[in-house]
């Protein structure tokens, strides 16, 4: 009997969208690590040149990339650079998306008299906030994988990785636009995964719980660094008892890339969230 866990990567091309930032600049790095080279992409080409370096001071091949992911003709111009750079994709990881402060809700429920109050309720989140963050997560999804899944048509060994999140299995209060985009790339997901399954191509996702990073510190620590009441909740319906280190999704990201040990597994989204989905609070 072989084992199929491995890590080798070699010779294998990545492309990571959002590479500039925490998480996704990890994957990156786990990805070089295990021998692939990794085109590191983001709208903020200086934050991804810094994580590429990094990668190569290492050993490992990377090349940072500018691309808005919400446009057709900059990913179209970034496919071209990244095929004579580094050649066809083999896995891409949509990373990108995210949350707006102008799709955020000051309060977790409406009470009498908040349209009056001087905040920000429901009834004023800004239609151009909410059209943002589902563009970006939706949108930053569909047109990445339209550009770099024609690499993989007629190719073996090809997969997709999208970032959903514990928000699409049952929404959080204050971030309704973020939950409901989550939700969306959930469902393009196993639409994907279906659509491409006479090609071979594998599309799974990986649902992050919470994590402590620099796009949510403000809902979760206050000025002074103590951790606020939303914290204070959050901890206490995780099971695990704690926020995720950024490490621990590393686990999930090569297992659901891995050719053999996930051969057939496609259409799945895999919470890695301290047990927060499987918590009814009681």
């Amino acid at each position: 009997m072989t084992l199929p866990i491995n890590t080798d990567l070699n010779d294998r091309v990545a492309v990571v969208t959002g590479a500039g930032g925490v998480l996704c600049g990890m994957f990156a790095k786990a990805l070089a690590k295990c021998g692939a080279k990794v085109a590191l992409l983001d709208l903020n080409e200086e934050a991804a040149e810094s994580i590429a370096e990094e990668i190569r001071a290492e050993g490992g091949n990377a090349k940072a990339y500018k691309c808005n992911v919400l446009e057709k003709e900059s990913m179209d111009a970034c496919h071209e650079k990244v095929l004579q750079d580094l050649g066809p994709c083999d896995m891409l990881i949509n990373g990108a998306g995210g949350n707006n402060p102008r799709a955020t809700t000051d309060k977790e429920y409406y009470e009498a008299g908040d349209l009056e109050a001087e905040l920000k309720s429901f009834f004023d989140l800004e239609q151009s906030g909410v059209e943002f963050v589902f563009n970006l997560n939706f949108i930053g999804t569909l047109l990445p994988t339209q550009t770099f899944a024609k690499d993989m048509l007629g190719r073996k060994g090809c997969n997709i990785l999208n970032i959903s999140s514990m928000n699409a299995y049952t929404p959080l209060t204050k971030i309704p636009a973020y939950s409901g985009a989550k939700a969306a790339i959930s469902n393009f997901t196993q639409w994907l995964a279906v659509h491409f399954s006479k090609e071979g191509i594998r599309v799974n996702a990986i649902a992050p719980g919470f994590f402590a990073t620099a796009q949510n510190k403000a809902l979760l620590f206050n000025e002074d660094g103590t951790p606020t009441a939303r914290t204070g909740k959050i901890l206490a319906a995780t099971p695990m008892g704690r926020f995720g280190e950024a490490e621990e999704l590393i686990g999930a990201l090569l297992f659901l890339l891995n050719n053999e040990a996930a051969s057939f597994i496609t259409g799945v989204v895999l919470p890695v969230d301290g047990g927060f989905s499987a918590y009814s609070g009681v």
